[in-house]
């Protein structure tokens, strides 16, 4: 199963962005208005970092309060850990659990796509188990 096939299950929705040169501010703006807890940092439309709330959370810890002054660019993962729609889910999985992180951007062409966190691929995983089960009992109980 690849990453395509989660993002078709997601719904098609715009994959929140925030440029390079906005302030941490603004992202701590939008991740709390959208309930989101990441979004892929653009420049020159290129995915170039991704800002997390995590990102957001050491930032303020290592610098205080004048963090939230600093431009987007300062403060980001970078470069982005990205995938593409055709990645496996189960690769998608263990990139996620091998750098600790939460949000991966999904990349085509230069274009995002999309993107999942591990809630998206664990709910995807188990869902497909759940599937599997049922099918392993319909044929048991027909046996």
């Amino acid at each position: 199963m690849t990453i395509a096939k989660v993002l078709e299950n997601k719904g098609s929705t715009a994959v929140e962005t925030i440029p390079a040169d906005a302030l941490l501010l603004d992202a701590v703006d939008r991740l709390g208005e959208k309930r989101i807890g990441a979004l892929p940092v653009v420049a020159d439309g290129r995915i170039v970092g991704i800002v997390s709330e995590r990102d957001v959370i050491y930032c303020l810890r290592d610098r205080g309060r004048e963090a939230l002054d600093l431009p987007i660019s300062e403060v980001m993962s970078a470069p982005a850990i990205t995938v593409d729609s055709q990645t496996d889910v189960f690769q998608a999985l263990a990139l996620i659990t091998e750098r600790r992180i939460r949000h991966l951007p999904v990349v085509d062409g230069g274009q995002i796509r999309g993107i999942v966190s591990i809630g998206d691929l664990v709910k995807y995983r188990m869902e497909l188990i759940e599937a599997e089960a049922d099918a392993m009992r319909v044929y048991i109980q027909s046996a």
